[in-house]
């Protein structure tokens, strides 16, 4: 793994509070996970494995197989680990980097992500790292923003990030996340080498129940990477807060627009 994690914006995460949030997302990852046809002996690259709950999810659908955990994030990683070693020791590998500069060749028969590939910025690059990781004939099956996810959420942001007290934190910045089309996707894929490539966009809002749960989404789970930025400490609760007001009027209240890009391919046998 050559990048330094260190340099990644937004790397590190608070793991317990997004165990707390993170329902829509291990309730997408587990649907994707009981469609996948798998023997139950391979072994998976967990590309964002996050707090470790769908990690566990995979461990379970693969009984006789090996998982190798990969996650940018420190506290992440520890808290997977704390979740996962009790049941599965032994059979979980957990790695430190971003997703982009792995450094694996051939170890892979499944590279499975959920939530994750939006975090990161150079596509093609993230693509050439799994394929390099995967055996010839293995998968890629994964799932992320795509399209026009959480639109809402950003053009709200980007009003926000150009008011005299936000400007100078956020000039020039083009902001976290890559939401890809399928479209574009597809083409990427296609040219790291992979074959039997499907991709394709759908709506799945989520529904939050009240302004104290918005808030905690928005700080937690959508805008750690702004928040990095804002060098004041005292300015970010207000971010949170001025971004957070509005969805109380929306119709319906609190709903945050997302979209998912799901994505496969495989690595071609010779």
């Amino acid at each position: 793994m050559t990048e330094p994690v260190a340099s990644v914006p937004g790397a590190e995460w608070n793991a317990r509070a997004y165990t707390r949030l993170s329902t829509p997302m291990q309730t997408w990852g587990e649907a994707m996970l009981d469609r996948l046809a798998v023997r139950g002996d391979e072994t998976a690259l967990d590309l964002g494995c996050g707090t470790g709950t769908l990690t566990e999810h995979l461990l379970r659908r693969l009984p006789r197989g090996h998982v190798i955990a990969i996650d940018r994030s420190a506290n992440m990683l520890q808290v997977a680990r704390e979740h996962l070693e009790p049941q599965f020791g032994g059979r979980v590998e957990y790695v430190q980097a971003p997703l982009e500069a792995l450094d694996l060749d051939g170890v892979a028969d499944l590279a499975f992500s959920n939530a994750t590939f939006h975090w990161v910025a150079d596509h093609p690059r993230l693509f050439a790292a799994i394929f390099r990781a995967l055996k010839p004939g293995g998968w890629l099956v994964a799932q992320c923003g795509g399209g026009p996810n959480i639109a809402g959420v950003r053009e709200r942001a980007a009003r926000l990030m150009a008011t005299p007290t936000y400007r100078r934190y956020f000039e020039g910045w083009t902001g976290p996340w890559e939401f890809a089309s399928a479209e574009t996707t597809a083409e990427r894929l296609r040219a790291a080498g992979f074959a039997a490539v499907e991709t394709n966009v759908f709506e799945a809002p989520v529904q939050l129940e009240s302004l104290e749960q918005t808030r905690d989404y928005l700080r937690n789970v959508v805008l750690g990477a702004h928040l990095d930025r804002i060098a004041d400490p005292a300015l970010r609760t207000p971010f949170v807060e001025q971004l957070a007001a509005p969805y109380a009027t929306d119709d319906p209240p609190y709903r945050l627009d997302y979209w998912r890009l799901n994505l496969r391919g495989r690595r071609p046998d010779v």
